[in-house]
């Protein structure tokens, strides 16, 4: 699987890099900008995707704060069935019972863990796996798989999110291969005002 846009999944915006996403850059240019390595992000779009497959969908949680994020989200969720939330996450959703909003999830994906901590903490607390999209300035002690990737920009999340999404359906059989998605990669991208 080679999505048609590579740009949007290899390009990275911050010039600083953390110890633990050295691994997945490929080349740093001239002006300082990181360059994630394509091979990197796909294989991981095809592990991630594997441990998804095998899980019932409907108790995965993909989760951001990242207003950009909120579209491709909008729309992974739709197609496999997932739970989405956005926006503000309230305390005690994986680790409070008795709390209304209490969800059992299988796995939590998370688009930036810098803005996100509070998700990653709670699942890490009852041992929930975290999935999440870490950019080469991100820290991720506390993330089960990094899935490596620009993830500030709205043609990279939804590049990434229709990716993932594709391959989870083709590994649970939902899709065949010369089957295309419901909707395409600019459909899950996060419209700006000026677009609409």
């Amino acid at each position: 699987m080679r999505p048609d846009t590579n740009t949007w999944l290899a390009f990275s915006i911050p010039i600083i890099k953390t110890k633990n996403m050295e691994r997945f850059i490929s080349k740093t240019r001239s002006d300082g900008l990181h360059v994630l390595d394509l091979e990197k992000i796909l294989d991981r779009i095809d592990l991630i995707s594997k441990f998804l497959s095998r899980l019932n969908m409907k108790k995965v949680v993909v989760y951001s704060s990242r207003e950009y994020a909120f579209e491709p989200i909008k729309k992974f969720c739709e197609l496999t069935d997932a739970i989405k939330i956005t926006g503000r996450f309230m305390p005690g959703t994986f680790t409070n019972p008795i709390y209304p909003g209490h969800l059992d999830a299988d796995a939590v994906i998370i688009v930036d863990p810098n803005l996100d901590s509070q998700a990653i903490n709670e699942a890490s607390t009852v041992g929930i796996p975290v999935i999440s999209l870490c950019d080469t300035d991100n820290i991720s002690d506390e993330i089960d798989i990094i899935l490596p990737s620009n993830n500030r920009g709205r043609k990279s999340l939804a590049c990434i999110f229709w990716c993932l999404c594709r391959q989870i359906k083709l590994k649970n059989g939902s899709l065949k291969s010369n089957e295309t998605l419901e909707y395409s990669i600019d459909d899950f991208e996060t419209k700006l005002e000026s677009e609409n």
